[in-house]
């Protein structure tokens, strides 16, 4: 059979559940969710092979209304960059709720010349169904979508649909990846994303967003890992809040981490967990780079 090949960018606007239609579509969490804005702040590469078919998934940060710090000009300037140079254009929106951050999405793809499927997430949230007819009209008069799919990435239905759509336009062209490849991000990467994301989990609103996540050491034997990790806040105040009282929040914050990570790993981990204040990290774009953003990519 002939190899087909094709880029998909996964859009649209913060906690739509991007993410975890990627996870779902992959079969393995390589992309961190959470029910907080910002979670996702890098390109997520998600491949997947099946047949003849080899698609791969970009997932990209949510969609930053005013950016102000270089870190959201980052994101914005990283989404625009991934949808000028993919095959197709999946634009995930949450069922029943379109506002303010879907609709600066619609005006970035409003002069895309690629397929852009409308992909309708968390519909297993709405009890009448009767009630997505009027919302899925009002959407479809502001963008020429090629397919609309309503769909639950969480309770997986709908995806298989997707899928098949998006493969049905791939070009013919050969695979890019191996066939067991899932994602083009290395061991050090996923293990930075996983501290992250349970650090995003645990903190209150507000903290999740100042902070980043440093790997100093990742030393592999035979039957174990060995990892140091840094985690970055602006303030003293935030610092004294990741550690916790008596240090417990940042213990809970490493059990939870490592038992993730030993399942990627399939070893045991000894993880090791630091706390440094680096005030105003987040719009110095030296420091970005040091954090692996390519701030620097036009």
């Amino acid at each position: 059979m002939t190899e087909k090949c094709t880029h998909v960018a996964i859009v649209g606007r913060p906690n739509v559940g991007k993410s975890t239609l990627l996870n779902r579509i992959v079969g393995e969490k390589i992309s961190i969710t959470s029910h907080k804005p910002q979670t996702t702040r890098h390109r997520i590469l998600g491949i997947k092979t099946t047949d003849n078919v080899q698609m791969i998934y970009i997932d990209t940060p949510g969609m930053q209304r005013q950016p102000e710090q270089a870190l959201h000009k980052y994101m914005n300037r990283l989404v625009s960059q991934i949808v000028n140079d993919v095959d197709v254009i999946v634009f995930v929106v949450e069922a029943m709720n379109f506002n303010e951050g879907d609709a600066k999405v619609v005006s970035r793809l409003q002069h895309s010349d690629v397929p852009i499927i409308l992909a309708i997430n968390k519909v297993d949230v709405v009890t009448d169904k009767k009630q997505l007819l009027p919302y899925i009209e009002d959407i479809q008069k502001q963008l020429n979508f090629c397919h609309i799919i309503p769909l639950s990435a969480r309770k997986n239905k709908g995806v298989d649909a997707l899928e098949k759509v998006i493969a049905k336009l791939a070009p013919e062209k050969e695979h890019e990846y191996a066939e067991d490849d899932i994602t083009d991000r290395s061991l050090r990467f996923s293990v930075s994303e996983i501290i992250r994301e349970k650090l995003t989990r645990y903190l209150n609103a507000e903290l999740p967003y100042a902070l980043s996540v440093q790997i100093e050491v990742f030393k592999e034997k035979k039957n174990s890992v060995e990892i140091q990790a840094l985690i970055i806040v602006n303030k003293a105040s935030q610092k004294k809040i990741i550690i916790g009282k008596q240090g417990q929040m940042l213990k809970d914050v490493g059990t939870k981490a490592r038992e993730d990570i030993e399942k990627i790993l399939g070893k045991n981990v000894f993880l090791k967990l630091w706390v440094k204040v680096q005030d105003g990290w987040a719009n110095d774009e030296r420091h970005l780079r040091e954090l692996g953003y390519d701030v620097d990519d036009e």
